[in-house]
């Protein structure tokens, strides 16, 4: 496997406490990921994949072992340091799609750049390109309840873009939407690993959605119980195209 290292998970512990009861999350987790790679991770509820995910996204801080991002220990950085490593290097899309209700589209796209103190004539040129590369240049003035649900998930990845990140992070990204919508997601997500080559990982508790990743990781317990290489990965574009058509879908 070719590529510098992105993410490098050394014994990572992650325990809760609750009251009287220490609720340990993560069980010691070894893993890297390297650039350009495209990893699904499963598991039931319970199983960690989540805190998993908020170590990686440096929305939380492991209680034990050390976290390198790109080359750099994270693993006990101030939040405020972790607030702006999430803004320039991690792209989030989540399955709620998280999205202003009474802002447009190109606001909500912008607003990444925002905290990370662009320019308007920067910060609209961006968010413009953001949302053509997903495939919304005609909804910039839309409010998000005027768009379907497919919609509102590809302005969630344009947001998600936005600031060129190294790494994107998709929690149960088609968990809401119904089985051809979420293809098309995955079509979409799929562009940003094969076109763009930024490093995607996808939560999802459907075997179907990970079976259009390169790599699954499954946890257990807070342990990683398998990480295999997905055998004849599919392609997105393709099924789409062998669907019948049914007329306006969701998206």
């Amino acid at each position: 496997m070719s590529g510098k290292t992105v993410i490098l998970l050394e014994n990572v512990k992650k325990i809760y406490q609750l009251g009287e009861t220490r609720v340990f999350a993560l069980k010691g987790i070894n893993l890297t990921i390297r650039e350009g790679e495209m990893v699904a991770v499963m598991g039931s509820s319970g199983s960690g994949k989540s805190t998993l995910l908020n170590i990686m996204g440096c929305l939380d801080r492991p209680t034990a072992g050390i976290y390198y991002l790109d080359g750099e220990n994270v693993s006990q950085l101030a939040k405020s340091r972790l607030a702006r490593i999430r803004n320039k290097r991690i792209g989030f899309v989540f399955q709620g799609f998280n999205l202003l209700g009474r802002t447009t589209v190109l606001a909500n796209v912008q607003l990444p750049l925002i905290y990370a103190g662009a320019g308007k004539k920067e910060m609209a040129e961006r968010a413009k390109e953001a949302l053509a590369w997903v495939g919304l240049s005609d909804y910039l003035e839309h409010y998000p309840s005027q768009m379907s649900g497919g919609q509102q998930q590809r302005v969630a990845i344009a947001r998600a873009l936005v600031n060129n990140p190294s790494l994107i992070l998709a929690d149960e990204p088609t968990g809401s939407l119904d089985s051809k919508t979420s293809i098309e997601i995955m079509a979409v997500i799929q562009r940003l690993y094969l076109e763009k080559g930024i490093t995607v990982i996808i939560v999802t508790h459907e075997r179907e959605i990970s079976q259009y990743c390169r790599r699954l990781i499954k946890l257990k317990d807070g342990r990683i119980t398998e990480d295999t290489p997905v055998m004849n990965p599919r392609n997105a574009a393709e099924d789409l195209a062998a669907m019948p058509d049914e007329g306006e879908g969701q998206i």
